[in-house]
């Protein structure tokens, strides 16, 4: 699967990036982290395995804010990358085909 779009601005980026920034510090953030678990593979982690997630992402004009960003271990995040989740679903269904 080839993906294709136009990134964000380099401004949105920055901006979105700093928003981050100041969220991985707010007490709902730290909450989710004390929760443990993996948004995509739902599994326990230690609080510092775990990674910020936006669901749509930054580059593709994803906002960091409580709607947008989900707790992820490193293997879901890097798996998932700039995709969407609607992308990593036809992926997996893909891969199901061919096996």
């Amino acid at each position: 699967m080839s993906d294709y779009f136009v990134p964000a601005s380099a401004e949105h980026q920055k901006k979105e990036k700093a928003k981050a920034r100041e969220l991985r510090d707010s007490q709902w953030w730290k909450g989710q982290l004390a929760r443990g678990v993996c948004y995509h593979c739902e599994q326990r982690f230690h609080p510092s395995a775990l990674t910020m997630d936006h669901l749509i992402p930054i580059v593709r004009g994803g906002k960091s804010d409580r709607k947008n960003c989900v707790t992820s271990c490193k293997e879901c995040n890097s798996k998932k990358g700039h995709k969407t989740r609607a992308e990593m679903a036809l992926e997996n269904l893909k891969s199901d085909d061919e096996n």
